[in-house]
């Protein structure tokens, strides 16, 4: 655990370039690698961590498939998985060139592929942030300090090897308290992904979540966040997160 943040936090194996075109930019870096690999002869495979609802990933990343195949002039195609440890497992055997990770399953990718990197971010994504989020039934309100009136309530995280959904917020579950979540908590959790944590605490299974800020915006603009059930209590500080990697 802390081997792994501290990678994470000092920018190992994290990209150093950031771009506002992200998919003209990973279009380039693919044209090289195809150069240089058998990749040209079949088609190019990728896949993404399940962060959060698979049919919005489906969507999303259908779209990228098409772009690159049209940039690339070979057959690009989008793979789902059911897990983070899945996405990690189909890079290190080569089931895909191309995977989107968070901060933490992409330390862990590139850990055992020898050669592989990060090439590209998107604009936000190096100032990642973690909500916490509480049902009303809890009282808590937002506020600047770690909430550690959080104590004692039931907790759920994402999934196990999520960054914004497990490795941040636990990062500082510890640093407030001076202990490991399920010495500070009556129950922990893990939800999968962050459309399910904020669906379990928004229905009172759980009092309390961690989530990708991101994932909590589209979910409130498609109107499936009722604010009087479920609110953000405390924003963490900004970290590196999600990155494209080869």
């Amino acid at each position: 655990y802390e081997s792994t943040l501290r990678k994470l936090k000092e920018g190992e194996h994290v990209v150093n370039f950031i771009t506002k075109t992200l998919v003209t930019m990973l279009a380039i870096s693919l044209v090289c690698f195809l150069k240089f690999s058998d990749a040209q002869a079949g088609s190019f495979v990728f896949t993404a961590i399940p962060d959060q609802d698979e049919t919005r990933l489906k969507e999303r990343f259908d779209k990228i498939a098409l772009y690159l195949e049209k940039q690339l002039g070979v057959k690009t195609k989008y793979i789902p998985v059911k897990s983070y440890a899945a996405a990690v497992t189909a890079f290190r055997n080569n089931q895909v060139q191309l995977a989107w990770f968070g901060g933490l399953s992409g330390v862990r990718a590139r850990l055992l592929v020898d050669g592989s990197e990060a090439i590209a971010q998107g604009f936000e994504d190096p100032y990642f942030e973690t909500y916490f989020i509480a049902h009303l039934s809890t009282g808590l309100d937002k506020s600047k300090k770690f909430p550690k009136e959080i104590t004692g309530m039931t907790f759920t995280f994402g999934s196990k090897g999520s960054t914004s959904g497990r490795l941040m917020p636990e990062h500082h579950i510890r640093l407030a308290t001076g202990k490991p979540p399920q010495d500070v908590f009556s129950k922990v959790g893990f939800s999968g992904n962050h459309s399910k944590t904020i669906a379990l605490v928004q229905s009172g299974a759980y009092q309390v979540g961690a989530v990708n800020y991101k994932v909590w915006k589209k979910e409130m603009a498609a109107g499936k966040i009722d604010p009087s059930k479920v609110s953000v209590i405390w924003v963490t500080p900004p970290y590196p997160d999600y990155q494209w990697t080869i």
